[in-house]
């Protein structure tokens, strides 16, 4: 490829040199994430706890209102940030594919965001993701590493602050990866052990809401494990009825706080419908607190998959997190 002359940006000041044009969605002065629209979405294999509570006709998705599900969150996220979305594909079995928070995990810490570590899955179903994932990273100009131990990406590990992050192993991942990745990538990981299988990915019990507060389940871990996380952070403590429901399950798009709800499917008085009230008053008190809103989306299809909102989205950068809030 030939060299291109570097023009001077007009709108410069004199004297001061263009910035470079972002080569990745991470780079971009606004949010930015990975989405995979469900074309190979289906519940085949009852691989979490979730779906071996339904029968095969229970779980046994409907496509068409997956898609009109997917492009409602999908319209509402593009409106704000840039939305790159997965290929999927023609190879069968890719059922988990539309859930990318499992792919991986760009490092927020690593200059240029240009480096992203590839799930190596314990989910049979989902091994097939890591060769997707990987080719389609470097396509686009990231380098891709995948970790000998088993990961399963950004349902696994959040980003706090800095080069810190918070990590769950004990189920779908190995301790060892979080080793591997400090000892490659210089970056420091508070390892929370995952016990409960109804929460066996991090991303049940754990939400960073600011650069500063995360919501925690406290009760799903040791108190020697909170103290080392609450060095790190302010932890929000919530209930383990609001966890299983998905408080945790939410993601950050600047002041807004997305979550999934199916109140309105849910018949009234049954237990279903107040655990899920008593949830989404939980994260609206919250929110309120701390000056977000929040916008609920109806992901019934996905709860089908034992997924909810946070498993749709992959954090392409975290820039989000620089919203100033009043």
């Amino acid at each position: 490829m030939s060299d291109e002359v570097q023009h001077a940006d007009p709108s410069s000041e004199p004297g001061e040199r263009p910035a470079a044009p972002p080569a990745n969605p991470g780079q971009l002065s606004r949010p930015a994430f990975l989405m995979n629209p469900p074309f190979s979405y289906t519940c085949d294999v009852a691989n979490n706890i979730w779906m071996e509570e339904l029968t095969d006709s229970e779980r046994a998705p409907e496509p068409h209102l997956a898609f009109t599900q997917f492009l409602d969150l999908y319209s509402y996220v593009a409106s704000e940030a840039l939305v790159t979305l997965l290929p999927t594909p023609r190879t069968t079995g890719l059922q988990d594919l539309v859930f990318t928070a499992n792919l991986g995990i760009v490092l927020e810490h690593v200059e240029d965001r240009n480096t992203v570590v590839i799930s190596n899955f314990t989910s049979p179903p989902r091994r097939g993701e890591t060769p997707v994932g990987t080719e389609f990273f470097r396509s686009m100009g990231y380098r891709a590493h995948v970790p000998e131990a088993r990961f399963e990406g950004e349902a696994e590990l959040k980003h706090l602050r800095g080069n810190v992050y918070v990590g769950g192993y004990g189920q779908r991942t190995d301790a060892a990866a979080y080793t591997w990745m400090e000892e490659t990538f210089g970056m420091e990981v508070v390892k929370l052990r995952m016990t409960d299988p109804r929460l066996y990915h991090l991303d049940g019990s754990v939400f960073p809401l600011t650069s500063e507060q995360t919501l925690v389940c406290t009760a799903q871990y040791e108190p020697a494990e909170i103290l080392e996380l609450e060095k790190q952070t302010e932890i929000i403590d919530v209930d383990e009825d609001v966890a299983y429901s998905g408080i945790c399950n939410s993601v950050r798009l600047n002041n807004v706080i997305l979550n999934a709800s199916n109140l309105h499917e849910l018949k009234a008085g049954t237990d279903d419908y107040d655990t899920e009230v008593r949830k989404n008053r939980k994260l609206e008190d919250i929110a309120s607190r701390l000056a977000f809103e929040v916008s609920y989306f109806n992901l019934s299809e996905y709860l089908k998959g034992g997924a909810l909102l946070s498993c749709m989205m992959m954090h392409l950068n975290r820039f989000s997190y620089s919203f100033r809030l009043l």
